[in-house]
């Protein structure tokens, strides 16, 4: 879809800024957002990407974007810590819990759906997971952040049967891989290119309704 637009939620480094470089790459329109400057993004301005400020855990910061109802084909809401590095039930603080739930599962879900006007109906409304989201593969550990994934999976369906169905919405819980960022670390077995460039073709390949949970290769993982 050479001449779609998509909105980029979480776009200032990372797999999200790698998101915006592959779908530009592509010939999209990219709407892109980012908490703080950042410098790498502020490079691509003028090349068919328009930066938005935004903040995934304050609802406010929604509420006067500047893009039109119904103009986008398709949005990524891309935000997401790994929260307390112990990543203990039992050390874990009631302020570490809610910081990393909010991060990752209810704000992401409530950005979503404050959003969801500017999507045109059948088009795609994706969530960056991780297949640690999945209880049926979980070997435990990383408690955290685990729960948080799984928080997500659970928010995305909902948001699938109740909010986008009925347009022919399709929603996506994305693992992108283990990938080569600050998050994933200098070991994992994706770069950032090899990521998004799955995540892309499976965007592009979606929509029409429905809920799937997916890697980057469009591979269904187990919920």
């Amino acid at each position: 879809m050479a001449d779609g637009t998509i909105f980029i939620l979480g776009a200032s480094r990372g797999i999200g800024l790698g998101l915006v470089q592959e779908f530009l790459a592509r010939g999209w329109k990219v709407v892109a957002s980012e908490r703080s400057h950042s410098e790498k993004l502020h490079a691509l301005e003028g090349k068919g990407v328009q930066i938005v400020t935004a903040d995934v855990t304050d609802p406010a910061s929604f509420a006067s974007l500047p893009i039109a109802d119904g103009s986008l084909d398709a949005i990524i809401v891309n935000a997401g810590i790994t929260g307390a590095a112990h990543q203990s039930v039992e050390k874990a603080t009631a302020d570490e819990v809610a910081h990393v739930m909010m991060t990752n599962s209810f704000g992401p879900a409530r950005a979503a759906k404050a959003l969801l006007p500017k999507l045109k109906d059948g088009g795609t409304l994706g969530f960056m997971s991780s297949l640690m989201g999945s209880i049926a593969d979980s070997s435990g550990g990383y408690e955290l952040y685990r729960s948080s994934k799984a928080a997500l999976n659970m928010l995305a369906k909902g948001i699938a049967e109740q909010n986008a169905g009925p347009r022919g919405i399709e929603v996506l819980s994305l693992h992108p891989g283990w990938v080569q960022t600050d998050m994933g670390g200098p070991n994992a077995t994706l770069t950032v290119d090899e990521s998004v460039n799955g995540l892309a073709n499976v965007i592009e390949g979606s929509g029409g309704g429905g809920f799937r949970y997916i890697d980057y290769s469009g591979r269904e993982l187990p919920f």
